[in-house]
């Protein structure tokens, strides 16, 4: 790289860092520090709500937890630069909130032959006398991967800083089969029914491109065995990365702790996919007699199967927040731009808003949806109620931020019968469906919705939008993220996302929330039944030059029966030594 790159990526390391400690640092931002303008144009795709180090490389969430009235989010982090590394660490956050946060050290290093060459991804399980312990992957110093245990220094400290690691490890090595460098990402444990159950936990391996969930089973959380057979597994699947695996209320929306198993629930598998880095996942039945789980449905790795999200969102972690009584998923965005401009960013990936996982009432899949903690940073507010969108229309929504913002808005649909395309869905790709047709292609029912992170001309926007068909078992609801006129600069993953929406349109409204946030768009349709979250680096609509619409560009009319829409205030952040207000 030649010297003038590398004097512009220290220059704005040094202004995003001054920026980051002056602005965030404080309960009231200075909105008119003349820095962080600087900033706001050289630095213009920093998300500023959603979870993000002031520099350099994050990826997967390692074991979140509440703890002691605290939140903990750990999560996979790079210090010596914007890219993946060598020596990965586990960088530490708390949180009374999980939307302001306060940086702490370095959880896990690389320093022992069992985690020589990194420490990375795994979970938090807390062991009765309230132990919260973490079991990760270490990468040892031949390379091979490897899980260990590690457990806090001094459980009266409120911020759990320092963690030690256990001199029995490694504690799990790979079996027979299981290759060296796939054999990784040990899930939360859980404990079977009775006072003296053993504890079980999953890691994620693969034997001749069968993935699996490799099961491993201990009496004291120290010595473990592997069990016969793995929890589940699927021929043809690949590598299976961060694995979770949770029970899930049959009939409430509240979370219940990782260890219940009774008739009351369901479990749920959760895999990350290495081959297409997608995340995947399964409804069935635990029996912990036999320690076998059977699922309603087979992991295929195909479009059929059930997705957290539908676009970028990987390697997530889910933990059952206790006070609240619900369950949180966290899950990681990555990048969509090139090496060269995370280098140039000085960073690169976020983690998605926190989400609240449960059970629809169908029982056939999962719903999610921001925390509801995010609504306080929810700040100017713009209103529309019962506005006609005629065939064609365009209109701005205006009055709020709309590079940072939050909206909400209800669609609703008359005359499917005369007007919805006829189309036989079955064993259709929903996400191709999206590729063949953009935003602009008029169809019979839609396409409408949003176009955010918008110019002016529209030459640059991201569209979220929904098309109805009329299928040959009733109506069929597409919702799309389309990123292709995302933005005029050239070398970015443009990939439109798609997905089935499982609604009545002739009963129900159709449902939006999108959140906006620089260079993350997440987008809730049907009360969060299908999740598309999609990474943008518009060159012209960025900070005050983005706009928001909502378009209907089907050859009937739409009614927006509401829209509620917010600028978001930013998220702060600091360390403990500069400030402890976030903790008050």
């Amino acid at each position: 790289m030649e010297m003038l790159s590398i004097l512009v990526i220290a220059l704005s390391s040094c202004v995003l860092l001054h920026c980051h400690e002056a602005v965030e640092g404080s309960r009231y931002p200075e909105t008119g520090n003349s820095e962080c303008r600087i900033l706001e144009q050289q630095q213009p795709y920093l998300p500023s709500f959603h979870f993000r180090p002031p520099q350099n490389w994050l990826n997967d969430p390692n074991g979140p937890m509440w703890y002691n009235g605290m939140y903990h989010l750990f999560y996979q982090y790079n210090p010596e630069g914007p890219l993946f590394g060598d020596k990965m660490v586990w960088a530490h956050s708390v949180s009374r909130d999980m939307i302001h946060w306060v940086d702490l050290d370095l959880a896990l290093t690389p320093t022992e032959p069992f985690d020589m060459k990194s420490c990375w991804s795994g979970s938090i399980t807390i062991v009765p006398g309230n132990i919260p312990m973490i079991l990760y992957t270490g990468i040892d110093s031949n390379g091979v991967q490897v899980q260990n245990l590690a457990f806090p220094k001094n459980l009266s400290d409120p911020f759990l800083e320092q963690w030690e690691k256990s001199t029995r490890n490694p504690i799990m090595t790979p079996p027979q089969g299981v290759p060296g460098d796939f054999f990784r990402d040990p899930t939360t444990a859980w404990r079977d029914p009775g006072p003296d159950g053993k504890w079980n936990v999953i890691v994620g391996g693969l034997i001749k491109n069968e993935g699996m969930a490799i099961l491993y089973q201990s009496e004291d959380f120290v010595s473990w065995t592997k069990a016969e057979h793995p929890l589940y597994s699927s021929p043809g699947t690949g590598m299976w990365e961060c694995p979770d695996f949770f029970p899930v209320s049959l009939n409430s929306s509240n979370g219940v702790d990782t260890s219940v198993v009774d008739p009351s629930v369901k479990h749920v598998l959760k895999i990350s996919s290495f081959s297409n880095v997608h995340d995947y996942y399964v409804l069935g039945s635990y029996a912990p007699k036999t320690s076998k789980y059977v699922p309603g449905n087979e992991y295929t790795g195909s479009s059929t199967d059930l997705r957290y999200d539908y676009g970028k969102f990987y390697a997530s972690k889910t933990f059952f927040d206790q006070p609240k009584s619900r369950r949180i998923l966290w899950g990681w965005a990555n990048e969509s731009d090139t090496m060269e401009d995370d280098l140039a960013k000085g960073w690169a990936g976020v983690q998605a808003i926190p989400r609240e996982i449960w059970l629809h009432s169908s029982g056939k899949q999962l719903v999610q949806w921001p925390v509801e903690e995010l609504n306080k940073l929810r700040g100017q507010h713009v209103q529309v109620l019962d506005e006609k969108l005629h065939s064609g229309s365009v209109f701005e929504v205006e009055g709020i931020t709309a590079s940072q913002a939050d909206i909400e808005i209800e669609f609703e649909l008359h005359s499917l019968e005369e007007s919805a395309e006829v189309f036989d869905t079955t064993g259709t790709d929903p996400q191709q469906l999206c590729s063949d047709s953009n935003a602009s292609v008029k169809g019979g029912v839609g396409p409408f919705g949003l176009l955010a992170l918008a110019t002016k001309e529209l030459t640059e926007h991201t569209a979220i939008f929904f098309r109805i068909f009329k299928g040959s078992n009733g109506f069929v609801v597409l919702m799309c993220s389309d990123q292709r006129k995302s933005s005029l600069r050239d070398g970015l993953d443009k990939t439109p996302y798609g997905a089935f929406l499982e609604i009545d349109p002739q009963h129900e409204k159709i449902a939006l929330r999108t959140l906006i946030d620089h260079s993350i768009v997440e987008s809730f349709g049907g009360g969060g039944k299908t999740c598309i979250s999609s990474r943008v680096y518009p060159k012209l609509a960025i900070n005050s030059e983005a706009r928001l619409f909502v378009f209907n560009n089907g050859t009937v009319d739409v009614a927006i029966s509401s829209l509620n829409a917010w600028s978001m205030n930013t998220a702060q952040k600091n360390r403990p030594t500069q400030s402890y207000a976030l903790l008050d």
